[in-house]
């Protein structure tokens, strides 16, 4: 297909050209690779931006249920959705279940959603290689919110908050000792803490677990994009859809703020640099892959490494040098 008419059949909001030019970004064929730059230029040029929010979680906190019953109230108010759901691939096959459209029945079927499952193909960060091309793409078809879910929770997880305006860490109560069970270095970055399951026998755990996490936001240091008051930790129950609406006018507030203040464009901007030197350093990575005679001294200098004959160290400068003498 020509790729000025499917990049106006995206911009038209074209759900059939929407989900053949996210396809194309995601594939990793070269020619495709060469299509897809020109079609993320021609989509860029729309100026068009959506509200990008990041959500992260334990295994089994709800994750598909909280952004069915969000993107369900957010559609009920005449709001476009798109749902980026990354599955994780095995490391044996590579395969991925990319169930989220089954686990999501409700908000597949509703008008004013589109829901994208893609596979993490052993990407760490907990989102796909090719995430942030598919954020552009939704952008461009005029939807107002982007939610990026990632496979999991982690050290590794905190990519998603590179791409996205809010992040949202999703937790479950009643988890033992729930101030170990997430890392610093996450909680850090989340911009809220939403104890999920805030219901039926649970509900008082929950709000324990909020009343812990509350305690433990106010002692990390204050974020320079944050009014007072945030990050903040609050209870929801996406079965009994409560407590959403105080979210989705919490992340309002915030991104009002941060607007005011200047912290949306800055972080856009740091944004868009970041990902141009992750582009740059795949680029690099790709050559190893693609030329012959650096593939065949990286396979004689792994031998020697491997028994012992040559240091790591030592054996990745080799391949360095030539890089840097142009193969």
């Amino acid at each position: 297909m020509n790729i000025t008419e499917l990049a106006e059949g995206v911009i038209a909001g074209d759900r059939r050209m929407l989900a053949r030019a996210i396809t194309l970004v995601e594939s990793r064929r070269k020619d495709h690779r060469r299509d897809a730059a020109e079609l993320l230029g021609l989509l860029a040029a729309s100026g068009r931006q959506a509200l990008r929010i990041g959500l992260s979680g334990t295994p089994g906190v709800g994750k598909s249920t909280f952004i069915e019953s969000f993107g369900m109230m957010l559609t009920g108010q005449g709001l476009r959705v798109a749902v980026l759901a990354v599955d994780p691939s095995s490391a044996r096959s590579g395969g991925s279940i990319l169930g989220d459209k089954t686990r999501m029945d409700r908000l597949s079927r509703a008008p004013g959603a589109f829901i994208r499952p893609s596979p993490s193909q052993s990407q760490l960060g907990g989102v796909a290689r090719r995430t942030r091309d598919a954020v552009t793409v939704c952008e461009a078809a005029g939807f107002d919110v982007v939610l990026i879910e990632t496979v999991g929770v982690g050290q590794s997880e905190t990519m998603v908050a590179q791409m996205s305006d809010i992040f949202l860490l999703l937790l479950a109560p009643a988890g033992g000792d729930e101030l170990q069970g997430v890392k610093r270095g996450i909680m850090e970055i989340a911009d809220m803490i939403l104890i999920n399951k805030a219901d039926g026998e649970l509900k008082s755990a929950a709000q324990r677990t909020c009343a812990d996490y509350a305690g433990a936001l106010r002692l990390l240091r204050k974020r320079p994009q944050d009014p007072e008051g945030y990050p903040r930790a609050l209870t929801v129950s996406a079965m009994e859809e409560r407590g959403l609406n105080e979210v989705w006018d919490q992340i309002g507030r915030l991104v009002e703020w941060r607007r005011a203040n200047g912290h949306w464009d800055r972080t856009r901007r740091q944004q868009a640099t970041s990902w141009f030197h992750d582009e740059v350093r795949v680029g690099v990575l790709a050559r190893l892959d693609e030329d012959p005679q650096i593939q065949a001294a990286m396979t004689d200098l792994a031998e020697q490494v491997g028994r012992g004959t040559l240091a790591v160290s030592a054996a990745a400068e080799r391949i360095l040098d030539r890089l840097r003498r142009g193969g």
